[in-house]
């Protein structure tokens, strides 16, 4: 590629062939589909019939979820009917993301796209590829709204919570709050099905080991251990493989987006789904190796999404990328260097142990470390490994928590900083 071409995550095989400083084949014609799909970036920035070149490209303006949210999805559409139509005929569904911070925003997707990017993400994965295009058992426990409409919203009972081989477990979120009786049913569910995966957020799969380990529960037939819908620490992981000793994948996405990057968890080596999108990798705040995602979706004919700024971090490694997760959740120390939930799973003291931790600024200087375990930590020693971590004066008091609530989007926090 030319010296003024953006960097991307993608393979270099999965843009195409370009000359000069020409954009490559593969996108170009992506990003055109879109522009003949959806009216919403026609009216943003008119695209020429010129070949695209990559000074082209950089006038292409981001889209955020805020103004997808100002516009509403029927911006995406040239005739309001049309989204009528398609949920009437069955060929669109729809789903209602809210995030972490913003507020909620309507998703329209085709009918089976979800399924699609799914498989193609399975393909991606050397874990999860054993599973493609044959029938398996999987049980999901996640937030009731987890991703796409896949998730029931009725208490239905056993087995009618069953889907092409899916059985969703939970049927209420905040799993702090489960009552013993429901996590009793859970874990005979589980049993139930012996599933081959067992895909969830990490809060929860974290809180089902214990609820497992409680009841003297183990589940040989799981093979893999999807951690996705949120952000993992090292602790979910270690907790969950006790009790579920199989491989662990890092599946990251998003409701609006579909599945974008896949790897082993912990090692740094994820990697883009080419199938699914361009991930371009836009400089951040002048770290190296450290970078702001733009999307672009691949195929995706309602909502399809041109350079979506997603609000997701990564760093980039000689193995692959690590997902340091949403910019509203790192913190930056006075000198500007990073500190994500990585570094902190990384400072916390050798033998510490807990099912979930939450690490919150209080005041500029002060932090509280709220963690929930069956037996207490030494927290001199907790506190003492945080506020080296976060350097400038910090002070951290520890807490030890029978639960953490999530936030009002239904996700849980690692690490949350003010808001600046």
């Amino acid at each position: 590629m030319s010296a003024s071409a953006p960097a991307f995550a993608n393979a270099p095989t999965a843009l195409g062939e370009s000359t000069g400083d020409r954009v490559p084949v593969a996108l170009e014609q992506e990003i055109r589909r879109i522009y003949e799909r959806s009216p919403l970036y026609g009216e943003r920035f008119p695209l020429h019939s010129e070949p695209l070149r990559w000074s082209c490209y950089a006038e292409l303006p981001a889209l955020s979820k805020k103004e997808i949210v100002q516009r509403g999805h029927q911006a995406f559409f040239r005739d309001y009917r049309d989204i009528e139509r398609g949920l009437a005929e069955k060929r669109f569904e729809y789903e209602s993301t809210g995030g972490t911070t913003q507020s909620p925003m309507t998703v329209i997707m085709e009918d089976g796209w979800w399924n699609a990017q799914t498989a193609r993400a399975y393909l991606a994965s050397p874990i999860l590829r054993q599973f493609v295009g044959r029938p398996y058992r999987k049980c999901v426990l996640a937030p009731v709204g987890c991703s796409s409409n896949l998730c029931p919203y009725e208490d239905h009972p056993f087995p009618h919570r069953y889907f092409d081989g899916t059985v969703y477990l939970n049927l209420s979120s905040d799993p702090f709050v489960f009552p013993e009786s429901e996590w009793d049913r859970i874990v005979t569910e589980l049993q139930a099905v012996k599933p081959e995966v067992l895909e969830g957020e990490p809060v929860y799969l974290s809180l089902l080991a214990r609820a497992a380990q409680r009841r003297g529960v183990a589940v040989p037939s799981v093979r893999a251990v999807i951690l996705t819908y949120g952000k993992a620490s090292q602790q979910h992981a270690q907790r969950i493989a006790e009790v579920f000793p199989a491989p662990q994948v890092d599946l990251y996405g998003s409701t609006e987006a579909g599945y974008l990057f896949v790897g082993e968890a912990f090692r740094d080596d994820s990697q883009v789904i080419d199938a699914n999108a361009f991930v371009e990798l836009v400089p951040y705040r002048g770290l190296a190796d450290v970078f702001q995602i733009f999307v672009t979706t691949r195929d995706r004919e309602a909502m399809p999404l041109l350079r979506y700024q997603t609000g997701d971090i990564v760093r980039r490694f000689p193995t692959g990328y690590r997902l340091l997760g949403r910019e509203g959740g790192l913190h930056f120390r006075a000198d500007g260097s990073l500190v994500s939930p990585s570094e902190v799973d990384a400072a916390l003291p050798e033998g510490f142990r807990c099912w979930h931790y939450s690490l919150v600024q209080t005041t500029d200087h002060r932090w509280d470390f709220h963690y929930v375990a069956d037996e207490g930590a030494d927290h001199l020693a907790v506190e003492a490994a945080l506020a080296q971590l976060l350097g400038d004066g910090a002070r951290v008091v520890a807490f030890r928590r029978r639960f953490i609530a999530p936030a009002a989007s239904g996700k849980f926090s690692l690490l949350r900083p003010l808001v600046r």
